[in-house]
């Protein structure tokens, strides 16, 4: 099974209140890996928090497109980071084929730069880049189809699903370019206040996973009714029971 992180964002304003103390709470879950959000706002409680908790960032979501991205891939280095998510382009450039080869075209110029660094690029979607259909085609796929072979996706499962996706046939036909998934549940609606632990939802996770199973899981809730620390320890004890495929 793939080791399980968490992205960081979930816990945003416990992590304003108590940085050190939110990141305890995730060793005590059990969990030695996290996905930094806003990687260089971030960095100096990172630099200390990471080590000291035994934590690692195997990748981070930070705006690659349009940040410095010298900077942004020296400090990913020296965080461990390994790759680099960029989380999120503009809805309205989704849709027309012009448009999206433009954002491809964009991130493998951001590749060449990271791969100087010994980094690799990837991108994460919301709902609409599934909505977005060009010629009957996901607006997502289209992307993956202009994509330089060495730039990955980070497949948010929950989004691709709200988006009107078969995710688990999409996950199938974008094969080993999918290297993570974020993993969260809920009705399946664009309300992320609905949304809940990974398995108390609407969506079908255990064929998702099927789907992408070596690709790394990681925990993310955009908001919730319920508690967030609750929704993460149970999503991790549904996700560590490993289903008989």
């Amino acid at each position: 099974m793939s080791e399980l992180s968490v992205q960081l964002y979930t816990l945003r304003k416990a992590l304003d209140q108590d940085f050190d103390g939110t990141l305890q709470k995730l060793v005590g879950f059990g969990f030695t890996q996290v996905e930094p959000f806003q990687l260089t706002a971030l960095a100096d409680r990172l630099r200390t928090g990471l080590p000291q908790n035994g934590l690692a960032a195997p990748t981070t979501h930070v705006g690659l497109l349009s940040g410095n991205q010298d900077e942004i891939c020296g400090l990913a280095v020296e965080l461990g980071v390994q790759t680099i998510i960029e989380p999120y382009v503009d809805p309205d450039r989704w849709q027309a084929e012009d448009d999206i080869s433009q954002i491809a075209s964009e991130l493998n110029e951001a590749a060449k730069t990271a791969a100087q660094y010994g980094l690799r690029v990837g991108y994460h979607n919301h709902h609409f880049e599934l909505e977005s259909k060009i010629s009957g085609v996901h607006a997502l796929e289209v992307f993956a189809d202009r994509l330089a072979p060495e730039v990955v996706l980070e497949v948010d499962t929950y989004w691709a699903y709200a988006g009107g996706a078969d995710v688990p046939a999409l996950l199938k036909r974008l094969g080993d370019r999918v290297v993570a998934l974020h993993l969260k549940d809920g009705d399946g609606s664009l309300d992320t206040s609905k949304q809940v632990a990974v398995g108390s939802g609407v969506l079908p996770v255990r064929e998702i996973i099927e789907a992408a199973p070596d690709a790394l899981r990681v925990v993310e809730l955009d908001d919730s009714e319920t508690d967030l620390f609750e929704a993460i320890r149970a999503s991790r004890e549904f996700l560590l029971v490993e289903p008989e495929f």
